[in-house]
């Protein structure tokens, strides 16, 4: 672990180039720092097509902000499985889904109160 602070803006912008990188799906950014109680300031939720295209998006995720901003995930759960991978970098959490694991935990209505912004991918 470094002692320097990463942006979030630059931390969420190399996320989401992570994830375009091997066609992740239906990304969505969820900005949790108006709400009570949040393990978090925003959660990024996005979802691959299998098992092998869920750790595809993790590893592109951690080594494309490793490479950009020399930062790692301070704890990544989920990678045996590859249906729900959790990458925790603190302030921002990344959660990468296979479609029907996403549709059933359906992270955003319980997260209802967070502002919602869903990214476009242009491939």
């Amino acid at each position: 672990m470094t002692n320097k602070t990463i942006n979030n803006d630059e931390l969420i912008a190399n996320i989401i180039k992570g994830i375009e990188a091997v066609k992740g799906e239906n990304t969505t950014i969820l900005d949790l720092r108006e709400i009570d109680n949040t393990p978090c300031d925003y959660f990024i939720i996005c979802d691959g097509n299998s098992n092998t295209q869920v750790n595809a998006i993790a590893g592109s995720v951690q080594k494309i902000v490793s490479k950009e901003l020399h930062d790692k995930p301070w704890h990544v759960e989920g990678e045996i499985n590859a249906e729900w991978i959790l990458m925790d970098y603190i302030n921002v959490v990344v959660h990468v889904f296979q479609k029907s694991i996403r549709e059933f935990y359906n992270l955003e209505s319980l997260w209802g109160d967070a502002k919602i912004t869903n990214i476009n991918s242009q491939y």
